[in-house]
């Protein structure tokens, strides 16, 4: 079994509305899901899945089966609306650490 990020660590909650593609009338979006985390409000460069530089004004760690796409919306607490950039996964595998996803957000 893959020992997972604790649940108490994970104290903040975020709106993710996973990115589906786009159309002619603009962006499709899944319909919200509520995710529970741990907010880092650092900025950080990270390549995107286009393989561009960019800066990544803030991220979040939750379970490691939470993958939004590229281009996904994110409601943060404070309201402020941002989309994902990139994930990075962390896999504890037998060491006694978590397994995680990393989400990067705009």
């Amino acid at each position: 079994m893959v020992k997972q990020v604790p649940a108490k660590v994970l104290q903040h909650t975020v709106r993710v509305e996973a990115y589906l593609g786009s159309s002619s009338t603009g962006d499709l979006y899944a319909a919200p899901e509520t995710v529970r985390c741990l907010i880092d409000e650092k900025t950080q460069q990270v390549v995107s899945a286009g393989g561009q530089t960019v800066t990544s004004g803030s991220s979040y760690i939750t379970v490691p089966a939470h993958r939004p796409p590229p281009n996904s919306r994110v409601t943060l607490p404070d309201g402020r609306v941002t989309t994902v950039i990139t994930i990075a996964r962390a896999d504890g595998g037998q060491l006694p650490v978590p397994s995680n996803t990393q989400v990067f957000l705009q």
